[in-house]
């Protein structure tokens, strides 16, 4: 840009009808949304779907790497700390006590949990002039577009000219003189070398540099210093920026218990509907979990919804999430042979390109599985043997499953509409290959065994995954290990029948299963690994721990009784997982032992006082 331009651009007024304009394109972007859908179809409005999430202030930006479950089960086993919740509008609100004002918000949450639900809302929601209304202008940025802008230069205002194209024909150079809040959305998304330490300093706006300068700069300040920050991000990438550009930490915990049975009532117009599932949902502890996450809820919602409707399963509604997954794939397989390929609920639902497609999305699942990736470009999914076509196909078949977005460049970005999606379709594809061609593929180097003849081979395939799961520091493959033996049920497999080759496991080697992770459980586990092989337990059909335990309970003796380390995590489990309230935990109605108190540790720690 010429100098004369330049001081032409920032002596000019902005547009009066610019603001008006820019909330337009907002409300048009924001005010829809397709839940688990990529292309539209049957849309909502997010007025009519949104269903409060619990949001709390305070916390640190400190790493959690654990696995989003174990992170959201410690949700549900009700804090014993005082929390201050806040809403959506007062992000930037500081609370009382807090002097210094609130420029950056990092705000943490697992994946679906509703964290970009909650910037549209509030984006949406400013927009209709409902809230915030001393603020000029909000800028959605989400990271998995700008990743898209990794070997181009920009400057801060050609960044904002780029996406947001009325202020750029508006005139508007000058940002210092309005009220401005970037929203980040997905710092775990990230592929740009964000390094605070070491990357240039950078103030002048109208400069042009990398857009992971750019960024690192707006965040330290250094770039319009009066903008406010909104970064939303997993807990696992909060390390990657210091907290010392941080003013204030919040957490999304997704749904409280009232919250989900209204979201249930919301989404499912038959009011016997939604009291058959909010009741069947309670029934199961897996389940009742999982759906403080909101597209758990959708999903959930999407396969009983069908199951009644279509008066499938015989009656019997899943308990298990790999059941749950199985009829979600089940359904979707039913929608894409209808809508797009013309057939009959009927027809045969594993056709040969229904199986190609299932193990492309399972192959590619897997392998970023391991390296970590949930969103993915084109060249990831070239190292996986899918070009852009098949890619664009499966997205545009099974909408709710494979997702295909285009940014702001008509650049096109995939991922799975959920991480346990794409974690049960990883766990299918390790499945299929060992069932269908004998091939393990959770050993380092790969072998092949007659899966027939060879039960010894079996056993030590699931044992393995039970192995290699637990090794995992942070229990990023927890999810993984209960489809993946959830997967290895008869009954599982006879609603994959056509997708799977061979015959299915002997209830002989299920018994082994069992009998393995029971081992295992009484070993030198943590309580979070033995509480993630109850679970296993329970997806295997097994809950013969919990039933030891709950007799022991209801008769009195249990203190008496000496429990075994696998018998401590199942009392752990039943206690955190009962409805009362924890306020005062006794531990001489169990044990006064040491053994005891270290045992029952997770029980203390969730109380609000202890004798």
């Amino acid at each position: 840009m010429k100098q004369e331009e330049l001081a032409e651009c920032l002596q000019s007024n902005p547009d009066p009808l610019c603001e008006n304009t820019f909330k337009c394109n907002l409300k048009k972007k924001f005010q829809c949304v397709s839940e688990g859908i990529a292309k539209p179809g049957t849309q909502t409005t997010v007025n009519e779907i949104y269903t409060e999430l619990y949001i709390t202030e305070g916390g640190t930006g400190e790493v959690n790497t654990e696995h989003e479950v174990r992170q959201i089960e410690m949700f549900s086993w009700k804090p014993n700390r005082p929390e201050t919740k806040i809403r959506c509008e007062d992000i930037f609100k500081a609370s009382t006590g807090r002097d210094k004002p609130i420029r950056t918000v990092l705000t943490k949450g697992v994946a679906g949990i509703g964290k970009t639900f909650l910037t549209q809302k509030f984006t949406l929601d400013w927009a209709e002039d409902k809230t915030n209304q001393d603020i000029q202008f909000i800028f959605p940025f989400p990271f998995k577009e700008l990743n898209l802008l990794k070997d181009k230069k920009f400057s801060l205002v050609g960044l904002i000219h780029h996406f947001f194209t009325e202020t750029k024909e508006a005139g508007i150079c000058n940002f210092k003189k309005f009220k401005v809040v970037f929203i980040f959305d997905g710092l775990d998304e990230c592929r740009l070398p964000l390094n605070f330490h070491i990357t240039e300093i950078l103030t002048d706006v109208t400069e042009s540099t990398s857009v992971d300068v750019l960024l690192t700069n707006l965040i330290r300040g250094n770039l319009l210093h009066s903008a406010h920050i909104w970064i939303t991000t997993q807990p696992a990438a909060t390390n990657q920026i210091p907290a010392e550009y941080i003013d204030m930490v919040t957490e999304v915990r997704g749904f409280t218990d009232p919250k989900k049975e209204e979201y249930f009532r919301k989404r499912l117009r038959d009011k016997e509907e939604a009291n058959t599932i909010i009741s069947h949902i309670k029934t199961s502890r897996s389940l009742h979990i999982m759906c403080h996450i909101p597209i758990f809820c959708w999903i959930t919602a999407t396969v009983l919804e069908s199951l009644l409707k279509n008066k499938q399963a015989g009656g019997k509604l899943p308990k298990t999430l790999t059941e749950m997954y199985i009829h979600f794939l089940v359904v979707q397989t039913k929608v894409k042979n209808v809508k797009y390929d013309g057939g009959a609920e009927t027809d045969t639902l594993w056709s040969p390109e229904n199986r190609k497609i299932i193990e492309a999305l399972g192959k590619l699942a897997f392998e970023q599985l391991q390296k970590g990736n949930l969103i993915f470009y084109e060249s990831d999914l070239t190292e996986c043997g899918i070009n852009v076509r098949e890619a664009s196909e499966y997205s545009g078949v099974f909408t709710q499953i494979f997702r295909e977005e285009r940014g702001l460049y008509q650049e096109t970005v995939y991922c799975f509409v959920y991480l346990s999606v794409q974690e049960f379709l990883a766990a299918l594809h390790v499945h299929l290959t060992f069932t269908n061609s004998g091939i393990n593929l959770l050993e380092e180097e790969e072998e092949t065994a007659s899966v027939q003849t060879d039960k010894f081979s079996v056993r030590q395939f699931y044992q393995s995954a039970v192995d290699k799961s637990l090794k995992s520091p942070n229990g990023h493959l927890d999810m993984f290990l209960r489809f993946l033996l959830g997967l290895s049920l008869q009954t599982n497999q006879d609603l994959l029948q056509g997708l799977l080759i061979q015959k299915g496991i002997s209830s002989q080697i299920n018994k082994k299963t069992v009998q393995y992770v029971k081992e295992r459980m009484n070993g030198t586990l943590s309580p979070e690994k033995c509480i993630n092989l109850l679970h296993c337990l329970n997806e295997l059909n097994d809950d013969s721990i919990v039933k030891e335990v709950q007799h022991q309970l209801s008769s009195g003796h249990l203190s008496k009784v000496n429990l075994s380390p696998a018998q401590w995590s199942a009392l752990v489990f039943i206690l955190l997982s009962s409805d009362a309230e924890l306020d005062v935990f006794d531990l001489g109605k169990y044990s006064a032992s040491e053994e005891a108190l270290l045992q029952l540790l997770p029980v203390v720690k969730a109380c609000k006082k202890a004798q």
